[in-house]
């Protein structure tokens, strides 16, 4: 079956870069695009919202992601990716002269890095699930992606000094990840108080891996926190409900936006420690939470037309969870770029462009580079 996939993995073309890494939050810089990138390649760890392709190349069987029409937007066909064009890691790599980044499963030689990011990952190993009644659809979790990575390292360097010269230069990108862990127990319907107990172990299977990275030479990692969840068409769906007292101004659930910022508040609680531990590497936390938010605020600002998904069918977002996107029967939308949210759960090219723009151009992030 890989060598099928294989066979279907078409080479990305690389954009000329249009804006730079991350400037600190109390900037607002102009945009430049003459500087040289200080990075010479990218690895990513994640899941569905930065996966350009693993999954696509290991599933035993075929995930809605992986049919037309994803992909139509930018690459024209299918192209591993959860969305109808490109993601964020995408806009990132452009922005620092970069190629795309390869999924690690297509291309094992890390040479110009790699991406281990699997839809569906979780931070968390999938004992963590099961010892609390809940299945996952994925084993590949921050672990088993860590050691993909420890796999590289033979091809990459051969000592520490070596090792420490190669990843120094490289751009690390943690997630989105950590998203699927609080999915997996909030589509269940858990209450929000206990998944709120499950943020601690979340943030510690990150910083583990912060750990690792930087202790084989790792200087500057990006750690993106959640997203706005409660303006998630899937969550609008699971918890439709007739008070209004529960939604916002902009018809997002305010519950479970308040539960992303509380984790993004513990999150960036660690990564302050992890900076003040290893004084010499850059770990900075990319607020995609603030990025987004604006999109839904103020959808026609952005030429966008609201909540409802591009690529669904049915209710009143456009969505079924039963009849997918990329389910011969639902047609997508003539206008991707007039929508936020592509399949009811990821986000289009358009919002993931400016997204990325957000956090590069505006400084939505903790720390320049």
């Amino acid at each position: 079956m890989r060598s099928i996939c294989e066979q279907r993995w078409i080479t990305i073309a690389v954009l000329t870069a249009a804006f730079l890494i991350p400037f600190s939050l109390s900037e607002s810089p102009p945009l430049l695009s003459s500087s040289p990138s200080p990075f010479t390649s990218i690895f990513s760890f994640g899941d569905s919202f930065a996966d350009t392709g693993n999954w696509y190349l290991a599933s035993p069987s075929p995930q809605h992601c992986f049919f037309p029409p994803y992909g139509q937007t930018f690459f024209h066909h299918v192209s591993g990716r959860c969305s109808d064009g490109r993601l964020i890691i995408d806009f990132i790599a452009e922005s620092l002269g970069l190629p795309l980044v390869k999924p690690y499963l297509g291309k094992k030689n890390g040479k110009e890095g790699a991406n281990f990011a699997v839809v569906g990952a979780t931070a968390l190993d999938p004992s963590f699930f099961e010892e609390r009644g809940v299945s996952i659809p994925t084993n590949y979790s921050l672990t088993q992606q860590l050691n993909w990575f420890k796999e590289l390292l033979p091809s990459l360097c051969n000592s520490f000094t070596d090792c420490r010269e190669v990843f120094g230069n490289s751009l690390f990108l943690m997630g989105e990840i950590g998203g699927n862990d609080f999915n997996y127990f909030f589509f269940e319907q858990n209450s929000i108080a206990e998944v709120k107990t499950y943020v601690p172990y979340v943030i510690n299977a990150i910083a583990s891996a912060i750990h690792e990275l930087v202790g084989v030479g790792a200087r500057t990692l990006i750690i993106p926190g959640n997203l706005p969840i409660g303006c998630s068409v899937i969550y609008l769906t699971i918890y439709e409900t007739k008070d209004e007292n529960e939604y916002d101004q902009s018809g997002c659930l305010k519950w479970l936006n308040e539960f992303a910022e509380y984790y993004n508040h513990e999150l960036q609680s660690e990564l302050h420690k992890l900076q003040a531990l290893y004084s010499h590497a850059n770990i900075i936390f990319a607020d995609y939470y603030n990025a987004a938010l604006p999109l839904y605020r103020d959808p026609t600002k952005f030429g966008f037309s609201g909540l409802k998904a591009c690529c669904g069918m049915g209710g009143p977002y456009n969505f079924n969870a039963s009849v997918k996107c990329g389910d011969p029967r639902v047609i997508p939308c003539d206008d991707p770029s007039k929508y936020i949210g592509w399949d009811g759960i990821h986000l289009t090219e358009a919002a993931n462009k400016l997204i990325a723009q957000a956090v590069i151009k505006w400084s939505y992030s903790s720390s320049s580079i």
